[in-house]
């Protein structure tokens, strides 16, 4: 099947807003976004119960460390030293420069919430708490040192083996997706900026899934990790396009209406998706395994690793 190519895989083409990479982001539009207002910045996510979650404190604290770790990624932009970790990935100071950031900025939100950090990732704990942050400082790396766009600041608070909260950065693109109440979730356009932003200074709209128009979906699949496994999944469907992105970009594109699946049968581990998957289900998407079941966390049993999943926009399985 001859299929119709979408603009996700690199550069800031359309859908996505045009990088503005050390732009003032005084210089865009703005208009207020009604969030209510933010009360605290710790006990509320400490406290136990379905009410307790402060999204629009969370929101606005953690949209200006993401600005602010976007900075320091862009600063090593088309320039950063590569190392090898244990696992022969790759890892390079923009990848702890942006985790440093967001450490702190999570202990200020909640110090007493544990957290499980890609860069400081050794082992899997033997149990996790109820609740608990899952953070990847810079989603992509791979991509990140190509100097493609398509890398991500990945954010989510897990809640009874659900992603709760959820934000995406993508600074290249600059591109901000984030949770701000339950079932619902906006997108802005955010230049990083080492002075930090507020969130309720940005032009921000609300996100939604699409249902996928009767010519097919669009669909999209990892750039780094394209597989038999997954070709024969999208067989099986009738595609009408497809693309290839990188990180948790191919959630956001969902999440915007501008797909419909993305299949992934290779190995991802849970930093990688919860915050896309938070940001997915607010905007009337999901995120299943292979068996139709929601895609879970706090997975110790398995180190952290993801089974295979699929995300789909309103037009599930």
């Amino acid at each position: 099947m001859a299929y119709a190519e979408i603009s996700v895989t690199s550069g800031p083409a359309p859908p996505f807003p045009k990088p503005h990479c050390g732009a003032d982001p005084n210089q865009f539009a703005r208009s207020h976004f009604a969030l209510p207002t933010p009360t605290q910045t710790t006990a509320r996510v400490t406290d136990k119960g379905p009410d307790s979650f402060d999204y629009a404190g969370a929101a606005e604290l953690l949209t200006d460390a993401a600005a602010r770790a976007g900075a320091a990624i862009m600063q090593h932009y088309g320039a950063a030293e590569v190392e090898f970790k244990d696992d022969k990935s790759p890892v390079t100071a923009a990848d702890r420069e942006s985790e440093a950031i967001i450490l702190a900025a999570l202990a200020r939100l909640a110090p007493d919430v544990t957290v499980i950090s890609e860069e400081t990732f050794r082992a899997a704990p033997k149990s996790l708490p109820d609740r608990f942050f899952l953070v990847d400082p810079l989603d992509g790396t791979k991509e990140f040192i190509n100097k493609r766009s398509d890398f991500t600041v990945n954010i989510a608070l897990i809640e009874a083996g659900q992603p709760r909260f959820g934000l995406v950065y993508a600074p290249a693109r600059a591109l901000l997706a984030v949770t701000v109440a339950p079932g619902k979730a906006i997108e802005a356009e955010l230049a990083p900026n080492k002075a930090g932003a507020e969130l309720r200074g940005l032009a921000a709209k609300p996100l939604h899934a699409r249902t996928a128009g009767k010519t097919g979906l669009t669909a999209l699949v990892s750039h780094s990790h394209l597989d038999a496994d997954t070709e024969a999944f999208l067989a099986k469907l009738n595609i009408a396009g497809r693309s290839s992105a990188g990180s948790s970009i191919k959630f956001l594109a969902i999440a915007r209406g501008d797909a419909d699946v993305y299949p992934r049968f290779g190995p991802t581990m849970e930093w990688d998706t919860a915050a896309g998957q938070a940001v997915l289900e607010a905007a009337g998407g999901s995120v299943v395994d292979t068996d139709g079941r929601p895609l879970r966390y706090g997975k110790v049993e398995l180190g952290l690793r993801n089974p295979s999943f699929i995300a789909w926009g309103r037009t599930g399985p």
